[in-house]
């Protein structure tokens, strides 16, 4: 048993500190898609969004470089979805790493 420790200990230690920061950074950019798109949005790897007109944000990457986003995040994006006006968001430089985080994480291939 005590063996089994030290191994489990061992192997925790083995994992780049970058990936429990890495899935932090998703983890918060899961929370502000949640919080903020999830009304309109399918923000997860599945289901369809509340509003039809609203893509989900695991297809985005299709339609536009996730890249590209950075900007309007930052200076908010207006849209609207098929008759409902997008609200504006405003998001801060850490919110928009953590948001894009996420999105490429569940994007489809």
């Amino acid at each position: 048993m005590r063996f089994i420790l030290v191994l489990a200990a061992a192997a925790f230690l083995l994992i780049p500190r970058e990936t429990f920061a890495q899935d932090k950074q998703i983890e918060r950019g899961r929370a502000i898609a949640n919080a903020n798109c999830s009304r309109c949005h399918a923000i997860g790897a599945r289901g369809k969004s509340p509003n039809p007109a609203s893509p989900p944000f695991r297809t985005l990457a299709k339609k536009y470089p996730l890249d590209n986003l950075e900007e309007a995040l930052a200076e908010g994006i207006v849209v609207g979805h098929g008759g409902l006006d997008m609200p504006r968001f405003e998001f801060s430089p850490g919110q928009i790493e953590a948001l894009l985080a996420y999105l490429t994480s569940i994007q489809r291939k």
